[in-house]
């Protein structure tokens, strides 16, 4: 059956119907409004659990045949243990033995570990993956192999889903470093130690059934809580949950590359010079490598400056850590950690405090911590002359990555995107991007490594940057630079077939993805 495809506010033609459920196209920021009540789940009773609180049960097995897994369910996962996650595995090896099929896997995001699922993609054990895809599920997806049409969402995005009823989950299972047969459950101690859990904490409190699976069960109570048991069906031990070297990145380095360094410190002399890097402001940057070169960067202007940052907004790693430590940042609000000392950190510092999807990037609440960043440093694979950005899919089509928090830190005073004008000869800066992630409206400038590029919109950092020695130029400008260098790429075709939906941070359609041919 043919769907009804619209233009949506960024010009793209995005459908009004997803796997047979109606969709919103994108309407523009802000302009969606929803008018229902949010979503919650059936009113569980004592009476149906053990009076002694232990939950414990037998196995992964038993537990997921005791909440009722059957045909057609969501089943959600976390993706604290990021490439060596074992849980998500494990639960499709145990709904495949069951003979389970057409099960829909809503995980926050997932990994090349997840490679082991192909199979049961293939079989009919699961239909389709709603969640961000990295590696070789977003390879298969692009081939148009998956049964329905993938939905990837920013993790305020899924967050928002849950809580409007949009996406109902028959079973979570959170993998926890450290839990208490109860359900009470941490990231922070045990050998699968991955920090927080905020990814899953709209699982817990919106789940029909919710499993915590550990390799640590330890006696009541395990605190601090990062999951509470009252959320809790069952809890299972299991002998290894995560692979210790894949969770965290004991590795995680600033870039050795002279290019990525020079693009770190243009962006930091910006911000200098912009009049952001001030006393009491706010930052938000990754954990890749030209990301803590920023962060390092931007410490030594601090230093010179006799500066204090309020916050720093996390995912964690251990040069964030020894800002705090130092006195450089008073707080790190942290949504993930990303290395051991961010999991140190965040077990003993009491100003590393915790946050959630929830917290810092829900769109539909009263407010969120995006808007409160003074200058968000992010990633993409290509922005256009517009400043629309792309995070998902690559010049050939192929969708390779996750969109994680990226829409969301959008809403930021000041976002700033620091790419290399081109990647493997292919020009990063584009008369349209292949995906749109982001609108242009909410990029304020690119940094490159031949120049800096200000969105016509921010006629204050134009104001601020007149006269300066920093190479400011106009996006045009850069786009001809990468064409002189590497060419004109010819224009992509695509099949007319969508395989996968982006949504924006409200819900609504953005952008979708076409198969390659």
């Amino acid at each position: 059956m043919s769907v009804k495809l619209i233009k949506n506010a960024v010009g793209r033609m995005v459908p009004t119907q997803i796997n047979g459920e109606e969709a919103i196209p994108f309407m523009g920021i802000g302009m969606f409004v929803p008018k229902n009540r949010k979503y919650n789940s059936k009113i569980p009773t004592n009476a149906n659990y053990p009076a002694d609180g232990n939950k414990k049960g037998k196995d992964l097995k038993d537990a997921l045949v005791k909440a009722g897994l059957a045909n057609g369910m969501r089943i959600s996962t976390h993706h604290h243990f990021r490439n060596g996650d074992l849980l998500a595995n494990k639960i499709f090896d145990i709904a495949h033995e069951l003979g389970v099929k057409d099960l829909i896997w809503f995980p926050s995001a997932s990994f090349p570990c997840h490679e082991h699922l192909i199979p049961y993609l293939e079989d009919g054990t699961i239909s389709r993956i709603e969640g961000s895809m990295n590696g070789p599920l977003g390879k298969f997806c692009s081939e148009g192999k998956m049964k329905g049409i993938a939905i990837l969402r920013s993790h305020g995005g899924r967050y928002q889903a849950i809580q409007d009823g949009e996406v109902h989950i028959d079973i979570a299972v959170i993998g926890a470093a450290c839990a208490d047969s109860f359900g009470n459950a941490n990231g922070l101690a045990g050998n699968s130690a991955s920090g927080l859990l905020g990814f899953a904490l709209a699982d817990s409190q919106f789940a029909d059934k919710v499993i915590v699976a550990t390799d640590n069960m330890i006696a009541f109570p395990c605190v601090p809580w990062q999951i509470q048991g009252n959320f809790v069906d069952f809890t299972v031990e299991m002998d290894q949950i995560g692979i210790p070297e894949e969770i965290v990145s004991g590795t995680t380095q600033i870039t050795k590359s002279p290019d990525r360094l020079f693009i770190a410190e243009l962006t930091a002399k910006f911000c200098e010079e912009a009049g952001i890097i001030k006393d009491g402001f706010s930052f938000q940057a990754g954990a890749g490598g030209t990301s803590l070169a920023i962060s390092e960067f931007f410490g030594k202007i601090m230093k010179e400056k006799g500066i204090k940052a309020r916050f720093a907004r996390g995912g964690s790693n251990k040069y964030l850590v020894q800002m705090l430590e130092e006195g450089l940042v008073e707080y790190i609000l942290d949504g993930q950690t990303f290395d051991l000392e961010g999991v140190r950190s965040m077990r003993e510092n009491a100003n590393h405090v915790w946050t959630s999807p929830f917290t810092s990037y829900n769109y539909h609440s009263k407010g969120n911590f995006a808007g409160m960043v003074d200058v968000a440093i992010l990633g993409a694979t290509e922005v256009d002359v517009n400043f629309n950005a792309n995070v998902v899919t690559h010049s050939d089509g192929y969708l390779l990555h996750g969109i994680g928090g990226w829409q969301n830190c959008l809403f930021s005073k000041t976002v700033i995107l620091p790419i290399p004008l081109f990647r493997n000869r292919i020009p990063v800066v584009r008369d349209e991007v292949t995906t749109i992630c982001g609108p242009g409206e909410l990029i304020d400038v690119i940094v490159t490594e031949r120049g800096i590029a200000i969105n016509p919109l921010r006629k204050d950092l134009l104001e601020k940057l007149k006269g300066s020695c920093l190479p400011i130029k106009s996006i045009e400008e850069l786009k001809k630079e990468a064409e002189a260098i590497c060419g004109v790429m010819d224009e992509l075709v695509l099949s007319d077939e969508i395989v996968a939906a982006i949504k924006w941070v409200d819900g609504t359609i953005i952008d979708v993805v076409r198969k390659v041919l």
